[in-house]
């Protein structure tokens, strides 16, 4: 399973981006599915998961501002992510596994593909 992640950039702060991220698995809808970001100097954060059944959880502090989201026709998972902060700032990458839905799904060690990280830059 190869994962590509698009659609980082730089925004001001404020402003709103779409990551997608498509997979190149024939089995996609039976991929639990996430995405995590990493800011220089930092450790890779868990931001969002969405399992095969379509259950979504965030980190506590993008609730609200993040989405995730899948299209499994189009092998795809998005990231909607509003009002932007400047410590949004990072590589965002996504992440996928076949294992059966765990309360391990916000650490990185769980998943076992990930894809190349988009870099997101929020300016102040």
């Amino acid at each position: 399973v190869q994962l590509q992640a698009s659609g980082g950039g730089l925004v001001q702060a404020g402003g709103s981006l779409r990551l997608s991220c498509t997979s190149s698995g024939r089995t996609f809808s039976n991929y639990q599915l996430a995405w995590f970001r990493q800011a220089p100097g930092k450790g890779r954060e868990f931001v969002a998961v969405i399992t095969r059944v379509g259950r979504t959880f965030y980190a506590p502090s993008l609730k609200g501002r993040f989405t995730i989201s899948r299209e499994n026709a189009k092998y795809t998972v998005n990231l909607q992510m509003n009002n932007l902060k400047p410590e949004d700032t990072a590589a965002y990458s996504c992440a996928s596994t076949a294992k059966a839905y765990s309360s391990d799904f916000d650490s990185p060690g769980w998943y076992d593909y990930w894809g190349p990280g988009t870099q997101v830059t929020v300016s102040s």
